[in-house]
């Protein structure tokens, strides 16, 4: 047999893919906390999510992320045994979102933050977003990177890397909060926390090495203990955004103080053809070149369908 007969050994896939019905199957016993009252708080804008599908996906999401802080949980206390000293509290679990604009970040965020401090009772499930650690406006605009927002250049990576590193030691952290009302960093008002049970970032960029510039030493991801990319096709996500763009036209854009305010007098042929071009220069440039690339460094992947419902998962097998 020559060299050019040998058989090449079949490569074993970085994920296992599990359809949504198989998927359902891991959940175990673990009971459904959630009511369709409780949904309602927590769907996003445009955002469908359902009972069924939170027993069908997020259930076992959440079994598997239980069992992976039990871990941590337990590797903490091992290793303060090994060197002789007082065993510290339980160490912050830091799960990482990542995905598109207009997906469903948010809403995956907020169904797991429900689902976690209510299937462990007096648990404290902190839920962050980096839009926290965009640069003001102004320091935008001076550097002319307003329509650059979003974008890695646009974000405090500093001082993000240094929140999360706090929260880490579990010493008490402190994070800006941005407003999408007025568009920009909320001038003096922080988040606090201290030493939460579990802390869910969600950003674009959490998963992000950073960009053309010099990159530091460490990145925001060596600092999860678990990521989830929520992911969908390019095509689904333009028309997500282009809805959404018009549910904020006829709602939050008629608030005085909104920043997009004058886009709420918009007829529905101009704010299609404004969403069209806002997600042609600016989102998808950014989805392409910055966030796609980042989706094969996630633990999970949530693959969603045409009508926003999750019917694939990936899980990383290394």
């Amino acid at each position: 047999m020559t060299a050019e007969d040998t058989p090449v050994p079949a490569l074993m896939p970085t994920y296992l893919e599990l359809d949504r019905r198989q998927w359902a199957r891991l959940r175990g016993d673990l009971p459904m906390p959630l009511s369709e009252a409780d949904l309602a708080h927590i769907r996003g804008l445009s955002m469908p999510i359902s009972v069924e599908e939170v027993v069908d996906v997020y259930l076992s999401v959440a079994r598997l992320l239980l069992l992976q802080i039990d871990r941590l949980r337990q590797r903490s206390e091992d290793t303060a045994r090994f060197l002789n000293v007082p065993i510290p509290g339980h160490p912050t679990f830091v799960i990482g979102v990542a995905g598109s604009v207009a997906v469903g970040k948010s809403t995956t965020s907020r169904v797991l933050q429900s689902l976690l401090s209510r299937l462990r009772t007096g648990w404290n499930v902190a839920l962050v977003t980096t839009d926290g650690f965009l640069f003001p406006n102004q320091v935008l605009e001076e550097r002319g990177l307003m329509k650059r927002k979003g974008f890695p250049e646009s974000y405090d990576v500093k001082r993000l890397m240094r929140f999360v590193t706090d929260v880490k030691l579990g010493v008490e952290a402190s994070c800006p909060v941005y407003s999408h009302v007025i568009y920009d960093v909320i001038p003096d008002r922080t988040q606090t926390l201290l030493r939460p049970d579990v802390m869910i970032l969600e950003g674009l960029n959490v998963l992000q090495t950073g960009s053309g510039q010099r990159r530091s030493r460490r990145l925001i991801s060596d600092l999860l203990d678990f990521s989830i990319y929520v992911d969908a096709t390019t095509e689904d996500l333009a028309r997500w955004y282009e809805q959404r763009f018009l549910t904020l036209r006829d709602t939050a854009f008629r608030d005085p103080a909104s920043h997009f305010h004058k886009f709420s007098l918009l007829t529905d042929v101009e704010a299609v053809e404004l969403a069209r071009t806002i997600w042609r220069d600016i989102n998808e440039a950014n989805l392409i070149r910055n966030i796609q690339p980042t989706r094969d460094r996630a633990q999970m992947v949530l693959e969603k369908g045409p009508d926003h419902s999750i019917r694939r998962i990936r899980l990383r097998r290394i």
